[in-house]
This record gives structure tokens, C-alpha cells and sequence, in this order.
């Protein structure tokens, strides 16, 4: 490819080495991939004729690191943080993602849930500067063009969404973007995706947003959402594009709502490249964490019954991904179903309703439900005591809706009953983990979807392990380009599932921590990438090279291996000539 700009030099196995700028001047200081601010040194400032656009003093990545933490903690809140960081990104790339690995636990939340939903609510109010694509209906013919026009650098993994379902707050309309600018930067810091091989893409197909439309200063398209079949082809006119300008690259679909996330997932299964990072990725660390607590529990998934509060997306994603274990330790397909039951607003979801088709796959024969003689009858806990639920599962964003009575219920019906809360924010968790720990005196096994401090309990802190999908889709899409995967499967997932319940260290098991801390988010990364690109290769999907260069595995497992260690990519600084 023609580099008109800038470009960068890669080593035996895709490793990054350096940059040839091909540029002077001011120029430089325009494009963050490339600019290091006052670190430039005197003989790169002379050489890329710099010379006096700076001031003297040469700093280290080190010093402006700490200069930008300094910074950082003087910010009043949290969203005017994810402004700075965003800003420093939008300046230079290497500064802001060094910043947030020097404590990836204190900035994800930031970067990411929950502080991002604060970010897609005032998009309009707090732009800055343009990141990522729009399309809409008045360009996306236009689609291809582009798409061609965004980057000189090849795409590895494009984020996709149509800002309907964010985060549970729901329509954003353009607003919804900086979920897929904080899914990248999640990307780049526990798989090492490089930042340049990163694309941020919002469909914006209207919102239905009342405020939004009605906003003056709202700057996506200002009209309602396009729906059946003007939808469709709007989204299909985009694959089409995607498909033809970046054939090998990873489209992750992001936030679609609820049947919209299922359709288009399955749709486009076959033709991109592609999953839905809330319904699979989901599922998989959902999964993840029953298994650890399998391991904990020293009993087996088969032995085990479900219930997952909160029939959307996430939450039938979790069920298929529990389906497909249970199958693959040896159930029929149908007794893995009828271990696995599905509630929403109305209770548990029966056949006999009119239902959205996404949710028919776990849809239960009220017949076979004796215990359900009425409306009334149709609750979480008369769900648990009948069916005697030992795995309980909350998706469904209503806080404090596990009651002592219901946890009690799924004690009564195992030793150590798992109890996952795992809706977002944690001002909408299910249950709160210091609750859960007294009502059960420390038996039950616990994970949440939000970051809660340490739980003391009998004179013992307990760390509350955090199902976070970050432990996940990064693994997962590293090693799909690093495969050069021409097909998503499920065994991914329960490839990278596996991957996660194994790196828990024995010291937590033994404390029935359920999931590892997320600063080791970079490790868990590479060894769930490293497992999802032999499942590629044994499969065989795997293409002979990596998805965005030409570095070849051929199809070895341990070759593939080394190339995922050394393609990821580090906040530090290279040489630049």
C-alpha cells in the first residue's frame, strides 16, 4: 500500500520497529499516531525540522506519564477525565495508552463502563474532534469510498454499532461512538491490537430519542430510526462496503438492541467476519466464571440448573453459551436446554407467549411447569425452589432484585449456590456481594459485572472477582487476525472461557475468587488469544498469514504462538527518521 504520510517498520514476526515519517515541520505535531510532544529528541527535531516548534526541555515517556497522572487526579470527576484521556489520545497515542497501563484498573472504568455512558449522553455537548466513521442515510452509499478515504493503514478490527442498546440507557443515536472508541482502546491495551489497526464505526440510522430530536445542538442524523426494511438495507449496504474495502478484517457488532443484535449477528455469520461481542462475549465470560466456580465447587456444569434473569442479549447469550458447553461435556442438546431457564418482566419466558424469536430457544412448555398455576405464581423465587436452581444469573439492570429469600432458596439448594449479579453500573447489580456473603456466611460463589470493593468476612477480605468482558474480546479478536480467521465460531468462545476459569490462581480459588484481577488483563489476553488461534488452525479456518500483514504462521500452532507474542503492540516510543 502506498503510504503517503507515515509509515511503519515490522520485524520477522510482525513486531513494530519503527517509523519512516514522511513528513516535516508542523506537520509532525498533526498526527497522533506518530507524535511524541516534547519527547522528540534534539536529533529527531533537527532531522524531521522541528527545531524550535517545541519547547527545550526534552522529557521521557516516563516524566509525561507522571506529569499526565498529575494531571489526571486533579480532575473534579470522572467524565472530565475521560475527556483528558481522550484528549491526550486524540495528541498522542503512545502518551494516553501509557497512561492508562500504568493503572488499567483504575482507568478502565474510565475509558470504558461506567463513566463512557456518561460520554455517549453528551457526545453533542463535549465534541472535540472526529474519530471514527458516521455513516447515514445521506452518505452511506457512498460507503466504500469511504471507507477507502479513513486510513492509510491496513484494519484489523473494526467496532460497529447502531447506538440503540448502550449500556442499558438505550438510544444514544451518533452519541453512541465513544462505546466503540473505549472497546478499541480496550483492544490495544490487553491484546496489544495496535492502535492504527483499529476502526471506531457508527451506523447512524435516527434515533428515536425524544430529547435528541429535539435537541438543537444534537449533531447526528435528526430524524426517527429507519426501521424493516429500510434498516436492513442500510446495514447491508454497510457489509457490503466493509467487506470489499477491509475483506480479512474483524467487524464486532456493538450495542445493537435486543432482536436487531440476534438478526444481524446471524445474518452476516457466513458473509463477515464478524460476532456480537455482547451476546457472545458475554456468554463467554459468564461462562468462564461458572467454570472456575465448577472447579471451586468440585462439581460438574451438567450437575448444575440455571436461571438467568434478564432475557436480552447478554442475558440469552449467556444461555446459548452455558447450551453449548453442556452439550460439548456430553448432554443432549435438549437436556441442556431444560436445565437452563430464562426470565424477563413477565417472569419466566414460556412457549405459549408471543415472543420476540430470539427468546424462543428457551422458551419453556408451561405444561411441563406444574408449579405454574397462575400469573402470580410466575416469580424468581418460587423459579428457584421448583426447579431447584443452583446457578442464579442477573442481567436484567434492576437493582437489589435478589433478595435474601432467593439467595437463601439457591442455598437451600446447594452447598455453594453461584450467584452472579452482573448488571452495570453497580447502582444496578442485582445484589451487592457484601449481602450475598452474610445471607450465605461466606458459602455462596460470587462475581460481578461492576468493580465492588473487597468484601470482609469472618476477619478476611475478599476480593470480588469482576466478570468483565474486557477479560475476553480482546483475546479473542487477536486471535482471530493473527489466525486469519475466515469464520467466527463458537468454539472460540468456550476456547477463551476455558482460558480465563484456568489463569485464576490457586491462592484465589482457595478464597472462591472466581476471575483473576484486571491488571493482568495483557496476560489473560495473549493466553486467550494464543488458545483461539489454534481452535482456527484445528478447525480450519485459519488462512496461512495474518489477517493485517503478511507474517506467516503456515498453519503451526507454535509459530502462531510466537507471532501473537511479538505483533502485540506497547505504549513506547521508536525510532522515527
Amino acid at each position: 500500500m502506498e503510504i503517503n504520510h507515515y509509515e511503519f517498520s515490522y520485524g520477522e514476526f510482525g513486531e513494530t520497529t519503527g517509523a519512516r515519517i514522511n513528513l516535516r515541520g508542523f506537520d509532525v505535531l498533526r498526527y497522533n499516531y506518530i507524535c511524541k510532544g516534547t519527547a522528540f529528541t534534539i536529533d529527531e527535531r533537527r532531522k524531521l525540522k522541528l527545531s524550535g516548534f517545541l519547547p527545550p526541555r526534552i522529557k521521557t515517556l516516563e516524566d509525561q506519564v507522571k506529569s499526565s497522572l498529575d494531571i489526571v487526579e486533579k480532575k473534579p470527576s470522572d467524565i472530565e477525565k475521560f475527556i483528558y484521556i481522550r484528549s491526550l489520545y486524540d495528541r498522542n497515542v503512545v502518551l494516553a495508552h501509557a497512561v492508562i497501563a500504568s493503572d488499567v484498573t483504575k482507568f478502565l472504568p474510565i475509558i470504558y463502563t461506567p463513566t463512557v455512558g456518561l460520554a455517549c449522553q453528551q457526545y453533542s455537548s463535549m465534541f472535540r474532534r472526529a474519530n471514527g466513521i458516521h455513516f447515514y442515510p445521506g452518505n452511506i452509499d457512498y460507503a466504500e469510498h469511504i471507507l477507502r478515504n479513513y486510513t492509510d493503514q491496513e484494519i484489523g478490527i473494526a467496532v460497529v454499532t447502531d447506538n440503540q442498546g448502550i449500556l442499558g440507557i438505550g438510544d444514544q443515536g451518533a452519541g453512541g461512538i465513544p462505546i466503540c472508541l473505549g472497546k478499541l482502546m480496550l483492544y490495544t491495551q490487553g491484546a496489544g491490537i495496535a492502535p492504527w489497526h483499529c476502526l471506531p464505526i457508527s451506523l447512524d440510522v435516527g434515533t428515536d430519542n425524544e430529547g435528541l430530536l429535539n435537541d438543537p445542538n444534537y449533531l447526528g442524523w435528526q430524524h426517527k430510526r429507519l426501521s424493516g426494511e429500510a434498516y436492513d438495507t442500510f446495514i447491508e449496504k454497510f457489509v457490503k462496503a466493509f467487506k470489499k474495502v477491509f475483506p480479512r478484517a474483524l467487524c464486532q457488532w456493538e450495542d445493537f438492541s435486543k432482536q436487531k443484535a440476534f438478526t444481524v449477528r446471524d445474518t452476516y455469520l457466513k458473509e463477515l467476519i464478524s460476532f456480537n461481542d455482547d451476546i457472545q462475549g458475554t456468554g463467554s465470560v459468564a461462562l468462564a466464571g461458572i467454570l472456575a466456580a465448577m472447579r471451586v465447587k468440585k462439581e460438574k456444569m451438567t450437575d448444575q440448573v440455571y436461571l438467568v434473569n434478564g432475557a436480552g442479549a447478554g442475558g440469552v447469550g449467556i444461555a446459548e453459551q452455558i447450551q453449548t458447553e453442556l452439550m460439548e461435556q456430553g448432554m443432549d442438546k435438549n437436556d441442556a436446554i431444560a436445565r437452563i431457564f430464562t426470565m424477563d418482566s413477565k417472569g419466566v419466558v414460556t412457549s405459549d407467549r408471543t415472543l420476540e424469536p430470539y427468546k424462543m430457544k428457551f422458551a419453556k412448555d408451561p405444561a411441563t411447569l406444574a408449579w405454574l398455576t397462575s400469573p402470580a405464581d410466575n416469580t424468581i423465587l418460587n423459579t428457584v425452589k421448583n426447579e431447584r436452581i443452583t446457578v442464579l444469573i442477573g442481567t436484567s439492570g434492576q437493582a437489589g432484585l435478589f433478595t435474601r429469600d432467593i439467595v437463601d432458596a439457591v442455598g437451600n439448594n446447594t452447598e455453594r449456590p453461584v450467584i452472579l449479579p452482573l448488571s452495570n453500573p453497580t447502582t444496578k447489580a442485582e445484589a451487592l456481594p457484601k449481602d450475598v456473603y452474610e445471607w450465605t456466611d461466606g458459602k455462596a460463589l460470587v462475581a460481578t459485572g461492576s468493580p465492588f470493593d473487597p468484601v470482609h468476612h469472618n476477619g478476611q477480605a475478599y476480593r470480588i472477582g469482576q466478570m468483565n468482558n474486557a477479560f475476553i474480546f480482546p483475546g479473542v479478536g487477536l486471535g482471530i487476525v493473527a489466525s486469519g480467521a475466515t469464520e467466527v465460531l463458537p468454539v472460540f468462545f468456550s476456547a477463551a472461557a476455558h482460558a480465563l476459569a484456568e489463569f485464576i490462581s490457586e491462592e484465589d480459588f482457595k478464597n472462591g475468587i472466581l476471575f483473576p484481577p484486571l491488571d493482568q488483563l495483557r496476560e489473560v489476553s495473549l493466553e486467550v488469544a494464543k488458545r483461539v488461534g489454534a481452535e482456527a488452525i484445528k478447525a480450519n479456518v485459519a488462512q496461512k498469514d495474518c489477517a493485517f500483514s503478511k507474517f506467516k504462521h503456515q498453519n503451526d500452532p507454535e509459530r502462531l504462538n510466537t507471532i501473537v507474542d511479538k505483533i502485540r503492540w506497547s505504549p513506547k516510543y521508536f525510532d522515527q527518521v
